[in-house]
């Protein structure tokens, strides 16, 4: 199923989708929570009553209450998560841009998954992302696939971390660069280069949806794995491909390592990093490497930017320019 967060008649809605139309759930079932939020805390039996709202839909019932899709004003598909994490799952994009800056590949990337924790309050869905001036020295998008889970646990093992899935949804995690940069100069972040914007869209699909695209896991590693292409294009122009299936550590084992020793939470968001190629910074590296003269590209203000992944739908977002001549890079301290 794909599940949405929309705006219906100003008030705020989750709905499935079926033929293109959106349904609202809780006008069609009442014991069906209005936000996702709270179906996610009941999240087995509210899939189980969506499925029977779908088999009605299905039936021919509720046409009254359709709203087009391409008409709808989506948000995040999960706009209020209880926590977001980044993992590191994508070797090709760590090796890349390791090779970019003239060092070897680290060796710890082959030995355990990690992710840091960014701002959960920061999370948006299609349409514009504001930007203050500080964030423009250097914009950047990063092309990746997020999770939602749909259940608590603890020590929660690999080989049943899948089970923990509630669904799938497409994430851009923007970042400033320069901002980024300069904090983990001091071993720490990163936090004002990723906590302005969080991008997850443009809805929410249950694993049984992909069971089509499902590939062995890479040799060694635990988990389902999916091959699902994936590619970004700014201004209408391709930027970036790959595929979900290139995730070296999967889903299951970064669910694995954040439930060891802490509990995880239905509505906790975890990003599994940036595919290669996946982002300017990797990108401007690997051309300046091979042309000194290449000019390196960032976002400005204006642009738009697509994102795509097989079965996950298309994501959409304009970057835009908050009228502030604010800057926090200015009040840093000079010797």
């Amino acid at each position: 199923m794909k599940f949405v967060t929309y705006k219906n008649q100003h008030a705020t809605e989750v709905g499935i989708i079926v033929n293109n139309q959106i349904y609202p759930l809780n006008q069609i079932d009442n014991q069906i929570p209005s936000k996702m939020s709270d179906m996610l805390l009941d999240w087995d039996n509210q899939l189980q009553r969506s499925k029977e709202v779908e088999s009605q839909i299905l039936s021919g019932k509720h046409s009254e209450l359709a709203t087009a899709l391409e008409s709808a004003d989506l948000l995040a598909p999960v706009p209020n998560p209880t926590s977001c994490r980044d993992g590191y799952a994508f070797r090709q994009h760590v090796a890349a841009a390791r090779r970019n800056r003239g060092v070897p590949m680290i060796a710890e990337f082959d030995q355990y998954p990690i992710f840091y924790f960014t701002n959960h309050n920061a999370i948006m869905g299609p349409g514009e992302i504001p930007c203050m001036p500080d964030h423009f020295q250097k914009l950047d998008f990063e092309l990746e696939v997020a999770v939602v889970l749909g259940k608590r646990g603890r020590n929660v093992k690999a080989e049943n971390a899948d089970d923990f899935i509630a669904g799938f949804m497409i994430m851009n995690d923007m970042s400033a660069r320069t901002l980024q940069m300069e904090e983990m100069l001091l071993n720490l972040g990163p936090a004002k280069g990723k906590d302005f914007s969080t991008v997850i869209g443009p809805w929410l699909v249950t694993p049984d949806e992909l069971e089509a695209y499902k590939i062995p896991a890479k040799p060694g590693h635990v988990g389902n794995s999916y091959d699902l292409k994936m590619s970004c294009h700014v201004n209408g122009i391709q930027v970036s491909a790959g595929s979900v299936g290139d995730m070296d550590w999967t889903f299951a084992e970064i669910i694995e390592r954040c439930a060891y020793g802490a509990d995880i939470f239905p509505g906790d968001v975890i990003g599994s990093g940036t595919v290669g190629t996946g982002c300017f910074l990797e990108l401007n590296g690997t051309g300046l490497l091979n042309d000194p003269n290449f000019k390196p590209q960032w976002l400005q203000a204006g642009d738009i930017v697509t994102m795509d992944i097989t079965g996950l739908g298309h994501l959409s977002n304009a970057i835009v320019k908050e009228e502030s001549d604010f800057s926090i890079l200015a009040l840093k301290k000079m010797n």
